[in-house]
C-alpha cells in the first residue's frame, strides 16, 4: 500500500446524505476484477441514465470534477453492505480522499485497509467546503495526514481521524505490515509466556 502523506488535487461535492456502498457500486459489478477497470462503474446508477449515457447533473460528469482525486459529502458516507469493492471503484477511479461528517464503520474500515483516506469534519464545515467548491469548481483541495488539516481556499479545516488509521495511512501499513511492526513485541510476550509456564506433566493413561 502507498503511502498518504498528504494530497492537492479537485474535490468533487456530493451533498446527498447516506450514500451507500450499492450507490456507490452496484451489486451486479461485485464479479468484476480490478483488472477490469471497476473504477469506470463507480457510481453507474447515479451517473448513467437507463441507455448508458452520462447525467449532466451528476457532479462527476460536470468537466471541473471529472478527474476529482476528492471527494466532499454529507453525513453517513459509505453506508449499507460491507463490500470492500466499494472502496475499489472509488480507488480505482482516482479518488483517494472522502470528507464527509460521518462514515459507515465497515467502509472506513475498508478504505484504511486500502489507502483511502476518510477524513471528519463537521456537519457545517462539510457544507461549507462543498459551497467553496461550488461557487468555484476549479478550486483545489489540499488534504495533510500528519497535520490533519484541510485547506480549501484562505480557510484551514481539522479533521478526526483514528490514530491508528492515521499510523496505517502515513507509514503505508496493510494488515500484514502492521503485524510486522510489533514482532519485536509478539516476540518477546511468546517468549516470557514460555518462561512462566509450569512444567508438563507427564500424562498417565
Amino acid at each position: 500500500m502507498d503511502r498518504f502523506t498528504s494530497l492537492t488535487g479537485p474535490a468533487c461535492p456530493m451533498e446527498q446524505s447516506n450514500l451507500n456502498t450499492d450507490q456507490i457500486l452496484p451489486a451486479r459489478y461485485l464479479k468484476w476484477t480490478r483488472a477490469m477497470d471497476i473504477g469506470k462503474v463507480l457510481f453507474h446508477d447515479l451517473r448513467f441514465d437507463a441507455e448508458g449515457k452520462e447525467k449532466p447533473d451528476f457532479p462527476l460528469n460536470k468537466p471541473a470534477w471529472r478527474n476529482a482525486k476528492i471527494v466532499v459529502g454529507a453525513r453517513n458516507f459509505g453506508c449499507g453492505s460491507s463490500r470492500e469493492a466499494a472502496v475499489y471503484a472509488l480507488y480505482d477511479y482516482g479518488i483517494r480522499c472522502v470528507i464527509a461528517p460521518s462514515f459507515g464503520d465497515i467502509f472506513s474500515g475498508n478504505a484504511v485497509q486500502n489507502g483511502l483516506l476518510t477524513a471528519i469534519v463537521a456537519d457545517e464545515e462539510a457544507v461549507e467546503i462543498m459551497g467553496s467548491l461550488k461557487r468555484m469548481p476549479e478550486l483545489p483541495i489540499t488534504v495533510d495526514v500528519e497535520q490533519q488539516t484541510i485547506v480549501c481556499g484562505n480557510r484551514i479545516y481539522h479533521f478526526a481521524i483514528d490514530p491508528v488509521r492515521r499510523m496505517r495511512l502515513l507509514n503505508g501499513w496493510d494488515d500484514i505490515a502492521l503485524t510486522e511492526n510489533y514482532r519485536d513485541r509478539i516476540v518477546a510476550f511468546k517468549e516470557k509466556d514460555q518462561s512462566q509456564r509450569p512444567w508438563a506433566v507427564p500424562r498417565v493413561d
